[in-house]
């Protein structure tokens, strides 16, 4: 565990979070590993968790990480990588959802407490900036939130036993009505 934390405070060294008020990257792995220790998950997924966004965000590959983490790790890792290669982000998510769907149990946690936490850090950020935070983002803040309720959807399908899912759709649903409650009404 130890040296998948170093491995990815050293990928992120940095890093600043787009959309959670300006957090070290950092921050954020970890609270998907802290997470997912609460419910008892294997020191490999742990350390997956960790390590989840470092093939996207550094100089990091799979090979790397099968080198240093072996081929459970690495291939966790691997299934939780958006692939880049898709420019359209719409199709980019679907295909990692279906990626991932198909991954099975471990895979899907991970995925499932990264939602929750990105869920938590727009939240925060949103209550801190409003509307403006989407500017961070790379997609409009309506269409995250679209992206995130797929992911539950396909959650709930898929691995309805994760302790944290009700969490994630409360959070959503937190989100929605900040968002609505904030939005200015005609003809008022």
């Amino acid at each position: 565990m130890r040296t998948a934390l170093a491995a990815a405070t050293e990928a992120h060294a940095g890093q600043i979070r787009n959309g959670a008020s300006g957090i070290p990257y950092i921050e954020h792995p970890v609270a998907v590993a802290e997470l997912l220790a609460e419910h008892g998950w294997p020191d490999e997924v742990l350390a997956a968790a960790l390590l989840h966004d470092v093939v996207e965000d550094s100089d990091k590959g799979v090979a790397d990480l099968r080198k240093q983490f072996g081929e459970r790790v690495a291939g966790l890792v691997e299934a939780l990588s958006d692939d880049e290669s898709i420019e359209d982000w719409h199709q980019r998510k679907t295909e990692h959802r279906g990626r991932v769907e198909s991954a099975g149990g471990d895979a899907l946690a991970i995925y499932g407490a990264d939602k929750l936490t990105n869920v938590k850090a727009l939240r925060r950020a949103w209550a801190e900036q409003g509307e403006a935070v989407a500017d961070e983002l790379k997609v409009p803040l309506d269409d995250k939130v679209d992206a995130w309720q797929a992911d539950l959807e396909m959650l709930r399908k898929r691995a309805p036993e994760l302790p944290f899912l009700d969490e994630l759709d409360e959070e959503l649903n937190l989100f929605r009505e900040d968002r609505a409650a904030a939005s200015p009404h005609p003809g008022t």
